[in-house]
């Protein structure tokens, strides 16, 4: 079965609601049969996995969300989910918490092998070979920065353009080329918030509004427009 990833950078833009932009690209995921959708809410620090799970169900309502934190099991969970969704939040987190149950990997295994896989967010972060390219705090310490690898580039989710005035920091641009000339071979994709990545098979596009920016080594950030091929990077 060909694989089927939604990535996307945010959860929500700031006139929308919960998954609201994104009903197309969750729609083309999930088509329209109702569908068991195992959540992993492992990212969030301020709020429950009970809430969590209801923001998510509410954004979904056709389909029956369940969070990983009601089994016994993580694993056998994971085994048994029709979809995967990862939810946003802090990164560090959730890489912590994916590999102290044990799913990291079988998630991985499970979405390449066809299991439709949704992330938003910290969620899509970690479909990147490593937890690098992640905008938060190391607020606690994960066994390592190996992630999902459901591509071979990297994904950095609420891309900025922005450089306040008077704000002598480095940019978020400027962070990321730091990435890039470190790690020469491992293109990033700053998404805006509005945008996504839809995979299927050995297609990677991207899809939703707003688009990114493009990172390769030391070369000249480029833009990235709606319907861009990036298939080269999975």
């Amino acid at each position: 079965m060909a694989r089927k990833h939604l990535l996307l950078s945010t959860s929500r833009t700031h006139s929308t609601g919960y998954l609201e932009h994104a009903a197309e690209g969750v729609s083309w995921l999930l088509g329209e049969s109702r569908r068991r959708i195992l959540f992993i809410p492992y990212a969030a620090v301020r709020f429950s996995y009970d809430d969590y799970e209801d923001f998510v169900a509410g954004g979904m309502p056709d389909h029956e969300v369940t969070s990983i934190h009601r089994y016994d099991d993580p694993v056998q969970a994971v085994d048994d989910a029709d979809v995967i969704a990862v939810g946003g939040g802090n990164t560090f987190k959730l890489v912590r918490d994916m590999q102290a149950n044990g799913v990291m990997e079988r998630v991985r295994e499970r979405a390449l092998a066809g299991v439709p896989y949704m992330g938003w967010s910290a969620g899509a972060n970690v479909a990147s070979p490593r937890l690098c390219t992640t905008n938060d705090m190391p607020i606690v310490e994960s066994d390592s920065f190996t992630t999902l690898g459901l591509m071979n580039m990297q994904f950095n989710p609420h891309y900025l353009d922005a450089h306040p005035d008077k704000h002598m920091g480095e940019t978020r641009e400027e962070r990321i080329q730091e990435f890039a000339i470190m790690n020469p071979d491992i293109p990033v994709a700053g998404l805006r918030e509005g945008a996504w990545l839809q995979i299927e098979g050995e297609s990677m596009v991207l899809g939703g509004e707003n688009g990114g920016r493009f990172f390769h080594g030391d070369r000249e950030p480029e833009e990235l427009t709606t319907g861009a091929d990036l298939s080269t990077w999975l």
